[in-house]
């Protein structure tokens, strides 16, 4: 049997548990070396995962590296991956070593700091190679712990109050998800994913392993399922909790956030709400197009009016995960396609902006944007790479931003063009804060006499940026490996969704 995933996901709780038996928190000697352990454990956990991408046939639509181990009570450890998951987990595995570069400021309680990094970075893997319904709940739920201690322990002022709020909001959206996952265990006698998927179409309602999921069941379950993912991604009204995490969070909590964790929504989304419950997801297709119009529309407005930066780019994540509901619900190859695609490139280029902040908040201790102005006079080097990052987040042709908006607009057209076209001024205001952003603290001249003496992105802050700009570049220049990689199981989900709305 081949124990890639499981080497993919425990390696670096591995490396969490030799440095929580091996070094001593305290002395200088001791922080240095659970860095290095962090590091080298994400960069160990990095090549492994290419083994994945090396051994994947992206022409099957099957999931694959198939790996099942009995538990206790009838329980299955079960992983296996197929194209949507194989990107989402190299996303991971690519940002955790740059996270923890990033964190080389961080100066107390170093060694918990760096364990709970690496626990969350297995909890994360998990999610995506999950194929039991229990395995994929304590993936998902388990991820809060070491996110709420890092908001909670090393955040801001308001750390405890953004790290309960954060805590609380995804903690109740997936206690109905458990309900829902404890009815269908006991209604079909299994946890299996592949086998729940496996259904006969019949008229109003489908059978799953012989029993029967009516509209009303079906309805109930799919809201069950939707309340957790929508929550998580976070979509609009759900969102709330979201700028207060990103702002208490520490820089590196921050990226972990936008880059990977609200990407497991949109994954809960494609892998349960879409495929298990498609009469429901048919039946609340406009509704989620107008929470996503929402999303786009009202949080660009909001993302106006910050005085906050790091702020400003959290509402801005919570437009663009409106563009990925939008792609999904879809629900045709353009759409679906797109919004994947949309999500890894918000994860490269939503890390980039939030390491941004973290530089110049490392330097000034300040998030203000009236505090700056006329940082391209004294950061030409740091000029260059928040610009970059700010256009690609608008979308700028060239940049993986634009690919992954367009093909969501094209395949939302094909389903309601109005929605489509409100959707597209979206486009236009992200354009707006960002050039206003640009404007208020790159440009112009310095009027803080603080800003006098701040110095240049340093050589350790150029190893965490160059990666980012070559991914977002060659994403966009040259989409095509990544669709080749996940067209073809989306290809499979699209025909899947034909038989039963036909």
């Amino acid at each position: 049997m081949n124990h890639l995933l499981s080497l993919v996901i425990f390696s670096p709780i591995f490396g969490a548990l030799i440095m929580g038996i091996f070094l001593r928190s305290g002395s200088e000697d001791s922080e240095r070396n659970a860095k290095l352990l962090a590091l080298v454990t994400t960069i160990a956990t990095l090549i492994f995962s290419l083994f994945i991408l090396a051994q994947f046939d992206s022409t099957s639509s099957d999931f694959q590296l198939l790996e099942e181990h009995k538990w206790i009570l009838g329980l299955h450890y079960k992983v296996g991956v197929d194209g949507i998951s194989v990107p989402l987990i190299l996303l991971t595995t690519s940002i955790m070593p740059l996270v923890i570069i990033s964190s080389w400021s961080i100066k107390s309680k170093v060694k918990e700091y760096m364990i709970c990094f690496l626990l969350l970075e297995t909890l994360m893997i998990g999610v995506f190679c999950s194929l039991d319904l229990v395995l994929f709940y304590l993936f998902f739920e388990s991820g809060l712990i070491p996110m709420f201690l890092i908001i909670g322990i090393w955040g801001g002022s308001n750390r405890v109050y953004a790290a309960f709020k954060f805590f609380l909001y995804t903690l109740l959206g997936s206690i109905l998800m458990l309900f829902a996952m404890l009815y269908m265990w006991f209604e079909a006698g299994t946890t299996d994913l592949r086998t729940l998927m496996e259904f006969e179409f019949d008229h109003s309602s489908f059978s799953l392993l012989g029993f029967e999921i009516t509209g009303g069941i079906q309805t109930l379950l799919w809201l069950a399922f939707f309340a957790s993912f929508a929550v998580k991604l976070p979509m609009w009204p759900f969102h709330t909790w979201l700028p207060d995490a990103h702002v208490q969070a520490p820089t590196g909590g921050s990226v972990v956030l936008a880059a990977i964790l609200l990407k497991m929504g949109g994954y809960g989304f494609i892998r349960f709400n879409i495929p298990m419950f498609t009469e429901a997801s048919i039946l609340f297709q406009d509704l989620v197009f107008m929470l996503s119009i929402i999303a786009i529309i009202y949080t660009s407005l909001v993302a106006l009016m910050q005085t906050d930066v790091k702020k400003l780019i959290a509402y801005s994540s919570v437009a663009h995960m409106g563009f990925v509901t939008l792609g999904i619900f879809s629900m045709n190859q353009q759409g679906i396609d797109g919004a994947i695609f949309q999500m890894l490139s918000h994860g490269f280029i939503s890390a980039a902006l939030f390491l941004s902040v973290g530089v110049i908040y490392d330097r000034m201790h300040s998030r203000e944007i009236k505090f700056y102005g006329g940082l391209a006079n004294k950061m030409p080097r740091y000029t260059l790479f928040f610009v970059f990052f700010t256009m690609a987040n608008v979308g700028l042709p060239g940049t993986s931003g634009f690919i992954g908006e367009f093909l969501v607009l094209i395949g939302a057209y094909q389903i309601n063009s109005m929605a489509t076209a409100i959707a597209t001024l979206g486009i236009i205001l992200s354009a707006g804060y960002a050039l206003w952003l640009c404007r208020r603290m790159i440009f112009g001249e310095i009027t803080n006499q603080r800003l006098q003496e701040i110095s240049d992105v340093s050589f350790r802050e150029k190893i965490v940026f160059v990666p980012l700009i070559l991914a977002t570049l060659l994403m966009g220049i040259m989409p095509m490996p990544i669709f080749k990689l996940i067209s073809n199981t989306v290809a499979n989900l699209i025909a899947n969704l034909e038989i039963v709305s036909n």
